[in-house]
């Protein structure tokens, strides 16, 4: 039987949000994968190249899965929850964990990394990347799409914008004119499903982005709403959009 509205809710609003695991949603919550796999593909990447970087790392943990790293390898991130992780989890294999400043450039020199990659980047600097990378590096990442997860943040906050920025077609050409040769890239929306209303509160704390200025009391009423639907056995459903560039900077 599921617990009452209000224990699922005090529970998710104290929960760890910190990394950019989701483990706390097992059995809470689905989502499908791209079917290219990022951490399998990073993973082999990371085993070819001497040294590489990773933009916005999280709390490292995708980074972590590679049984191979490279002789160099650094990492950028900028929320101190998710740096203090990092470090906890990365330094231990010599990787460089270091803080970054948004808006400011990548603190590395001119030509330092064969690979730079990102998972969900926030805001990628297409002159900083192409700047890091050496003559003929390489730039792999999983971008978040437009319009991903627009169905959850509809329901709270009403018609959400296109979020042209998001698009894989601009994002595109914002690193072509950066230099940057786009070789290659794809694209997926991947189903999600919420089965309770704890596992909505504890995304929206982590995902700020969908709903801004979310707080339990300030959505009270839609949460209640959204709880009695998954009470009758209804999953919310949303779809979260992701693309795979894959870039080179010329030699």
């Amino acid at each position: 039987m599921m617990r009452a509205f209000e224990d699922l809710v005090a529970e998710a609003e104290v929960a760890d949000i910190a990394g950019w695991s989701f483990d706390w949603l097992d059995a809470r919550a689905t989502e499908e994968r791209p079917g290219w796999g990022y951490a399998g593909l990073l993973a082999r990447r990371l085993a070819e190249v001497d040294a590489a970087l990773d933009v916005d790392t999280g709390g490292g943990e995708v980074v972590a899965q590679a049984p191979v790293l490279p002789r160099r390898l650094a990492v950028t991130e900028s929320w101190p929850p998710n740096l203090r992780r990092a470090r906890a989890l990365l330094v231990p294999r010599g990787v460089d964990v270091v803080q970054s400043v948004p808006g400011q450039p990548l603190p590395f020199p001119d030509c330092s990394f064969e690979l730079v990659s990102a998972r969900h980047p926030v805001a990628p600097d297409w002159a900083q990347i192409h700047r890091v990378l050496a003559p003929g590096g390489r730039y792999l990442a999983q971008h978040v799409g437009p319009r991903s997860a627009a169905e959850l943040s509809e329901f709270f906050v009403g018609p959400w914008p296109e979020q042209d920025a998001r698009s894989p077609q601009r994002e595109a050409a914002a690193a072509q004119a950066a230099g940057l040769v786009v070789d290659r890239v794809r694209t997926a929306r991947c189903r999600m499903e919420f089965f309770d209303v704890g596992a909505v509160v504890w995304i929206l704390r982590k995902c700020v982005w969908w709903v801004p200025g979310f707080s339990v009391e300030r959505y009270r009423d839609r949460l209640r709403e959204l709880d009695a639907r998954l009470r009758a056995g209804h999953p919310f459903v949303t779809w979260s959009a992701r693309h795979l560039f894959e870039m080179h900077r010329p030699a």
